[in-house]
């Protein structure tokens, strides 16, 4: 069952596609009170590979040309005018169309508690995800993680992968490039920044953070606006 959806043109639509027309830089951040965040991209070519956001209910409307989002395994292509969603904890890809540029706007907007709303997700499965989320700079290895829960390497990743929609450890690199942006938005400089989060040299944030953001953590500081 796919979770996107799309609405036709609107007024709305019409004021979203100005604002993004009169914008400069290709993709801009902007986070109001410290929670919502909103995410312009202006003629951008950027593909993000499969990913999810933990605490996040996304909306995005298209206001020119088309991208291609993969969900739960599903292709589909949104154009100018449309609107789609990806709820909390959906692993989810987005592509180019033929190499096309595409200009959107994202808003994503905390989820109220994590929401309870995944009865496949267990207590333990649920304590180890908040722990990686509240610490992702530590050092968690899948073997000590499995014996925490006392259940086998292979079965914890499968559990939680199952719940969360990405391994331990992929969803671990995320939360700490996830925390590595909150800390340029702060103003600490990009070595802070990769220390700060675990990483043992910046040369390995940089790669991990172009990777998931899909642009270098200085080329983020610049496109930061609060």
């Amino acid at each position: 069952m796919s979770y996107i959806f799309k609405v036709s043109n609107s007024l709305q639509t019409e004021k979203w596609m100005k604002r993004i027309h009169d914008m400069q830089n290709t993709i801009t951040y902007n986070r109001k009170n410290k929670n919502i965040e909103y995410i312009y991209y202006q003629n951008a070519t950027n593909s993000y590979p499969t990913h999810t956001h933990a605490v996040h209910h996304t909306f995005g409307i298209i206001s020119d040309g088309a991208v291609c989002i993969i969900l739960n395994g599903e292709k589909e292509t949104y154009r100018a005018g449309q609107y789609f969603y990806i709820p909390p904890d959906t692993p989810h890809a987005i592509e180019t169309v033929e190499d096309e540029m595409y200009s959107m706007v994202c808003v994503c907007v905390p989820a109220d508690e994590l929401e309870e709303r995944n009865s496949m997700e267990a207590y333990d499965i649920k304590r180890l995800k908040k722990l990686i989320l509240d610490t992702p700079e530590n050092a968690l290895f899948i073997k000590d993680m499995a014996e925490n829960l006392c259940v086998s390497p292979y079965h914890m990743i499968r559990q939680f992968k199952t719940a969360c929609g990405l391994t331990p450890h992929q969803f671990q690199i995320q939360c700490r490039i996830r925390k590595g942006q909150k800390l340029l938005e702060e103003g600490k400089s990009v070595t802070e920044a990769a220390y700060a989060t675990g990483f043992c040299d910046q040369s390995h944030f940089d790669r991990c953070f172009r990777r998931i953001v899909r642009l270098t953590p200085s080329e983020y500081r610049l496109s930061v606006k609060v």
